[in-house]
Parts: structure tokens; sequence; C-alpha cells
């Protein structure tokens, strides 16, 4: 495939009433989870059918189950979220999904004691999950606890290796990459940029200890208050083919013209880099 463009579901926060606006036109993928209920996926699913469109899910799927639990306790027990991902993956194995996203690696504590044998082991447990349902995971890091990097240290500290020993691949938010290490980012994606198959693309808006997602758009870059987040997607542009996602949330209220022009700004900095896109 060439890279793809699409929508995830927290543009409209998985809301089944707002289903149609996921579908652009311009677009033939959508990123989605947390949904409120299966009968919520279930219509999801006959809407991306009847659009010809591919999707990924971002576990949870059902918003009330596990999101963070898979190798420390979070909200639930991580044997119990193991079942639930496993759950997840078989049902979604027959159901076309094109990859399952999850985060990982996640610690709300950053001195958990035994992380680099508890990432391991859940290592081995989606690469297992991977083999056994044929199904693509994707791990995505996350900030922790008041924007706390500890969980992108802890997968940076990762060689290489590790990622193609286990066959996993990865998801880049562009917006905790960049609150997690500023403008050292390059030097964290280095040796992951060959495992990486989903981007999530947004800006950042700071308002005080707080932060929304927003649509990444080319009059923000360099504004007080927001980030410049053009070199990291040039960056992300190269190498394999990539989905890159418009992850931003409604939160900004942004308007469906100023979503457009953010989305022709991102298609020409593909283009530019003369990498094809879906």
């Amino acid at each position: 495939m060439a890279h793809q463009l699409g929508f995830s579901g927290s543009t409209i926060m998985s809301d089944p009433n707002k289903f149609e606006q996921l579908f652009n036109s311009r677009f033939s993928h959508v990123e989605i989870g947390e949904f409120r209920s299966l009968s919520d996926f279930e219509d999801f699913l006959r809407l991306a059918e009847a659009k010809g469109y591919g999707y990924g899910v971002h576990s949870p799927l059902i918003r009330v189950e596990s999101k963070y639990d898979l190798i420390s306790f979070i909200s639930f027990d991580p044997k119990r979220a193991r079942k639930q991902f496993e759950d997840e993956v078989r049902k979604l194995s027959q159901s076309g999904a094109a990859y399952v996203l999850v985060h990982f690696p996640y610690f709300k504590d950053p001195d958990e004691k035994h992380q680099a044998e508890k990432i391991d082991d859940g290592l081995q447990f989606l690469s297992r999950i991977q083999q056994t349902y044929d199904m693509p995971i994707v791990c995505e890091p996350k900030l922790g606890p008041s924007m706390s990097p500890h969980n992108i240290e802890a997968l940076h500290h990762f060689s290489r290796q590790t990622w193609k020993t286990y066959g996993l691949s990865l998801c880049i938010d562009i917006g905790d990459y960049l609150l997690a290490v500023g403008g050292k980012w390059q030097v964290y994606l280095e040796h992951l940029k060959p495992y990486i198959k989903v981007v999530h693309l947004h800006n950042i808006l700071i308002e005080g200890a707080k932060y929304i997602w927003v649509p990444p758009h080319p009059d923000l870059e360099g504004v007080e208050g927001y980030w410049t987040i053009k070199p990291i997607v040039e960056y992300l542009v190269q190498g394999t083919d990539k989905y890159f996602l418009f992850e931003h949330t409604p939160h900004s209220n942004p308007t469906e013209e100023f979503v457009d022009e953010g989305i022709d700004w991102i298609r020409d900095l593909i283009l530019a880099s003369n990498d094809k896109v879906d």
C-alpha cells in the first residue's frame, strides 16, 4: 500500500450518531475503538463495508473495558486485561480489521520495579496473539500521568533487534512524543523507524497544566501555545508505508474548513517527499 490518510474515532468521540463524519470521501481508512456497545461496533462495520473502507481498531473495543493494563494494574488485573485483549483480537480477526492498536508499554508509576522484564513479557504475549490470530498488533507508547515521559523512555531503551524479534509494529503519537522529549524526537524515533505502521496526527494546545489535541494546520506552526509538527511529519513520511490518522478531538470546535485545510497541508507534505498517498 501507499501511505494512507484517515480519521480517528477520537474526532467524534466514537459517537454512533456521527459515524458518517468519519467517512471522508478523500480517505479509505478509519481507526476507531471505545464503542459504547457491540451493537454500535456492528453498525460501524456495516457502514464501513457499504463505503468500501478499511479500518483498524484502537483497543479497547468497548469503552468501559481495559485500556492500559496489559503489564501493570491501572484499572484492571493484567490477567483480565490480557484475556479481554485476546477476545477482541479473535473477534476482529473474523471481522476484517487491518490491525489492532493497543497502548503499550504503560506503567502509571515511573519507578515500578522490573519494568524491562514486564515489557518483555508483554511483548511475548502480544507476539503470540499476533501469530495465533494472524492479526497485526500495533503498540502505542503513551505519556504517563502529569505528562510523564517514562513509558516512552522505557520503550526507547529496547533495541531495534527486540522489535525485529517479536515482529510487532508501532504507532507514534506526534503529540505524546513532542510533549515527552521535545526537540529530541528524532533520537527517539530513529531506531524504531522501520517498525512504525501508524502515525497519530494532531497539534497540541497547551492551557496551563492541561492540553488538548487540535487538528494539524499550517497556521498553527510556530504560534505561541502550539507546537511545530511539520519536521516530525516530514520525517515519518520517509521509509515504510504508514497510516496517517487525524486524531484531534472535538474540544476546540474546529470548523470543517479548518480541518480540510489541515488535510490538504498534510497530503502536500507527503506528496512533496515523492511518496504516494491514497
